[in-house]
């Protein structure tokens, strides 16, 4: 029994780095920003920055968490968005050495503030998307992904961006 579990943790001690080193473009922290379509009732341009950490779980599955901060020029009568903050999970599966394509769900916070005024309010709910990261070399990658952001009060958000950024 012994020797079961001594040859079990031997092969994941192995296996881990072997793991890290097939995922290795698309494996640890990373920080970018990115800019696109934005529709939020009327539309826009959205921007902003985005860090996250990507675990290898499996040679070709990463894994992590993913924080963004926003804005956009989208401005609907008498309102402006003045930012966007979002916390997700994304989970990504590796279709070439230079290609991960992912999908993501969190939580999502647009403010909106009133023209002239200081008085705004947030939208919370949920944002899902996915899309495509294409890693340059071992360092930079450039991005496309498509968000969908469901608010509690049954408004809706939809982006398109793309990015660039640079894993550390």
């Amino acid at each position: 029994m012994k020797t079961v579990i001594f040859a079990a943790v031997a092969a994941a001690a192995v296996a881990a780095p072997a793991f890290a080193q097939d995922a290795a473009p698309f494996t640890g922290p990373r920080a970018g920003v990115t800019v696109g379509y934005d529709n939020l009732g009327n539309e826009g341009v959205s921007y902003g920055v985005s860090a996250g950490y990507d675990i290898a779980l499996t040679p070709n599955v990463t894994f992590g968490p993913e924080v963004t901060l926003g804005d956009s020029t989208v401005d609907a009568p008498g309102s402006e968005v003045s930012r966007d903050l979002a916390a997700s999970v994304r989970l990504g599966y590796i279709l070439t050495p230079q290609v991960l394509a992912f999908g993501k769900v969190g939580y999502a916070s647009t403010r909106l503030e009133a023209s002239n005024s200081n008085f705004g309010f947030a939208l919370e709910g949920v944002r899902f998307g996915g899309g495509l990261e294409y890693a340059i070399n071992g360092n930079t990658y450039i991005s496309a992904e498509y968000q969908r952001t469901e608010y509690e009060d049954n408004g809706s958000r939809d982006a398109g961006v793309v990015g660039i950024g640079f894993r550390f």
